[in-house]
């Protein structure tokens, strides 16, 4: 099962994913990437998505701001 939830940025995980959309406008389930890494910098979370040595999305948060992840559950 499938699990959407809220959670601080200190909170997310690799392969978690995460709405990267344009807005409310944008298809709901074209702008969900997979989270690949998690960095803490000057103590601000880092979420990568995509190819981390190649193209990839950067998300930057406070590390108790609020966000939305899917997660599945470990196999």
């Amino acid at each position: 099962m499938t699990n959407r939830m809220t959670l601080a940025a200190s909170e997310v995980q690799v392969n978690d994913h995460i709405y990267n959309g344009t807005g409310t406008n944008a298809h709901p389930t074209h702008a969900w990437e997979t989270i690949t890494e998690v960095r803490v910098v000057d103590g601000l979370y880092l979420l990568i998505t995509g190819d981390v040595k190649g193209l990839h999305g950067e998300i930057w948060l406070e590390p108790e701001e609020q966000t939305v992840v899917i997660r599945y559950p470990k196999l």
